[in-house]
Order: structure tokens, then C-alpha cells, then sequence
């Protein structure tokens, strides 16, 4: 099929490729881009991993932005990435403004070793860069037996104190994932907005109108449903003034905790992409093991996650389902059949290897 065949395809219908031609293709364009071919594999299978667990605003989608971010100087395409063991059982990595995907990698896995020597591993990160998926990140701990939790600030302000109008806090994710066994886990990935802002790009891309609830007009209070005009709204926290307080107090950790930007500092990467970010985040891995014998805990895992599920539901609901069975499920069903992939983004993606002189996606 040809790129001209491709790119009149109707806007409706999504193109569906595997995986690995995702990550092939995404390698391409960064190695173009100046990024080592070491690093430019690592980072673009941990970016096409968003597309497999559904993540589609954080995965490939976000490839073009990354690329005029590295040509403008907001990310160095090849960093220098420092470990700065502060104790037995924390450190700080400083990610020289490089890829987030490249900065968590080694964050996490730090992560992992500390927490293998100590029972518990806290990183934090400063430098960095906007990561993709958080729940990446808080599954790394999980295949070597053991809890992760991760939280960032988010690369822009999209949500208000509560009760304010300026746009001071970002959707600041949490993942924890637990192990289950058989390789089975348990993932919470949630932004503490209604909904990330990379949902309300992903609406924009395919012209759909917001449903009400997700973003205010931040003059006059009331719904925007207008993806278009996202730049006056304010996205809506989950649960009120808690949900307000969670991100602060998140921002306080991932960015304040590690010399990062935080608040009215943090760097709108969606309008400046020639500055570097100082983006914030952090990732703990806890040994299970530390606790109670590992195998032991993923059965008790599994005996309430089988318990809660056969529990009694509400009318009209077909299936009680927990953190992350979604995701695992859309991870199988992807790598067996592939990753959608929308006409827009698609020709998004296939302009911009045009431009470095790369190979297509075809």
C-alpha cells in the first residue's frame, strides 16, 4: 500500500499495525533526530508500550511533539544521565533535559536495586522530560516481584487550585501496581483530573466535542465542551477540592522534593517548545518479599480480587472489574492483533518522516 493510499484513507477508519512496526518506525525518527540507536530502541518500545495497554494519548500520539521539542533545544538528545545515591535506600536522578522515557528507565530501575539492598527504593527525578504512560512505570517494580508507585508533575497546567481560575497544577498522575502472580497485575493509573489533558488532545484530533463534566470555561465557570477551545478552560479534579489537594500534594513530592518545577514554574510544553521543561517525578519500588513471602501475597491477591468480582452488581452493570484488567487485557488483544491508529495521526506521522528524510509508516 502506497503513502498516498494510506493517507486518503477516510478519517473514520484506523489503520491497524503491530507493534513492533510502531516502535521500529518511532526508533527512526529519533536516531534522526540525533538520539543514539541504543536509545532511541529503548525509548520507543517504552512509548509504543502505552499504545499496547491503551494509553493511545501517550504513546506514539506524542512522538511529533517530542521531535519539535529535541529540533527547538527543550530536550537534549543525548544526555547526560546522573544517579546520586543520597542513602541506603533513596537517590536522584538528574535526566540532563533528555527523553523522560530514557530518565524513568533508569530511574526505575535504580528503583529496583535499591530496593532489593533495602527493602524499599524512593527516586526521585529533575531534567527530566514528559514520560508517557505513568503506569510504565509502576509496572517495572512489578516483574521483579515487588510494589511500584510513580507520580510526576505534568508537563502543563491544565487544572486550578480549588476554588481559583489561574491554571496552577497539572493532572499529576499516580499508578500502583501490585503483583498478582502468573504474571498478572494489578495496575491504578489514574491523573487526578477527570480526565488527562492527552484525552482531551486525542478528542481534538478526531473533532469530537468534549462530554460536560470534564473541562469549565474559566471565565465563566460553565462546561466547555469545545476541544478546540481547551486553551480557556480548566480541566475538572476528580472528586472536588480532593482531588485539587492530591495533585498539589503529588507536585510537592515529584517536583518541589526533587529541585524540579512545580506550580506556576512548571513549563507548558504545549506552547514552549524551546525551553527545558525541569519536569519532576518520582518512582518507589517496595520488595514484597520485605513483608511476607511473595507467592504468598499474590495468592491473597488474587483471593480477594476473585472475591470482590463474584460480589453482587448494580443493574445494568455486566461485570465487576478491577485496576488494570482493562489494561492487560488490551495489551494481549494488541500484541496479537495490533495498534489502531487513526488516519490524522497517522498522516501526522508520516509528514514528519517525510521531513528527516525517514521511512515511512506503511
Amino acid at each position: 500500500m502506497s503513502t498516498a493510499t494510506i493517507e486518503n484513507r477516510r478519517a473514520s477508519e484506523d489503520l491497524v499495525l503491530p507493534a513492533a512496526t510502531l516502535a521500529a518506525f518511532a526508533a527512526r525518527v529519533l536516531h534522526a533526530l540525533g538520539v543514539s540507536e541504543p536509545d532511541a530502541e529503548a525509548a520507543s518500545q517504552l512509548l509504543v508500550e502505552a499504545d499496547l495497554t491503551g494509553a493511545d494519548a501517550h504513546g506514539i500520539f506524542r512522538l511529533p511533539q517530542y521531535a519539535t521539542m529535541i529540533r527547538q533545544g527543550a530536550i537534549n538528545p543525548t544526555p547526560s544521565i546522573t544517579v546520586h545515591r543520597s542513602a541506603a535506600a533513596t537517590a536522584i536522578v538528574d535526566g540532563g533535559d533528555g527523553l523522560g522515557h530514557l530518565v524513568m528507565k533508569k530511574a526505575a530501575e535504580t528503583a529496583v536495586e535499591l530496593a532489593r539492598e533495602a527493602g524499599i527504593g524512593w527516586v526521585g527525578a529533575r531534567n527530566s522530560n514528559h514520560a508517557g504512560s505513568a503506569s510504565i512505570w509502576a509496572a517495572l517494580p512489578v516483574e521483579h516481584g515487588m510494589i511500584g508507585l510513580y507520580s510526576a508533575v505534568a508537563s502543563a497546567n491544565h487544572m486550578a487550585i480549588w476554588g481559583g481560575t489561574e491554571p496552577a497544577l497539572g493532572t499529576n498522575p499516580l499508578a500502583i501496581g501490585l503483583p498478582a502472580g502468573d504474571g498478572n497485575l494489578l495496575m491504578l493509573d489514574m491523573a487526578t483530573t477527570v480526565v488527562s489533558y492527552g484525552t482531551i488532545k486525542k478528542y481534538a484530533l478526531h473533532g469530537k466535542p468534549l462530554p460536560e463534566g470534564w473541562m469549565i470555561d474559566r471565565r465563566s465557570g460553565g462546561p466547555l465542551t469545545d476541544p478546540g477551545q481547551s486553551a480557556e478552560g480548566l480541566l475538572l479534579p476528580i472528586g472536588g477540592y480532593k482531588g485539587s489537594g492530591l495533585a498539589l500534594m503529588l507536585g510537592f513530592l515529584a517536583g518541589t522534593l526533587n529541585g524540579a518545577a512545580m506550580g506556576l514554574d512548571v513549563v507548558d510544553f504545549n506552547a514552549v517548545s524551546n525551553q527545558p521543561t525541569n519536569t519532576g517525578q518520582f518512582v518507589v519500588a517496595l520488595d514484597v518479599n520485605r513483608f511476607r513471602p511473595l507467592a504468598e501475597f499474590e495468592s491473597e491477591v488474587r483471593r480477594h480480587a476473585e472475591a470482590l468480582k463474584a460480589g453482587a452488581r448494580l443493574p445494568g452493570v455486566d461485570a465487576i472489574r478491577l485496576p488494570g484488567e482493562n489494561r492487560s487485557a488490551r495489551r494481549t488483544e494488541r500484541l496479537r492483533q495490533g495498534v489502531p491508529l487513526p488516519a490524522p495521526l497517522l498522516q501526522r506521522l508520516n509528514d514528519l518522516a517525510r521531513e528527516l528524510g525517514t521511512a515511512p509508516l506503511a
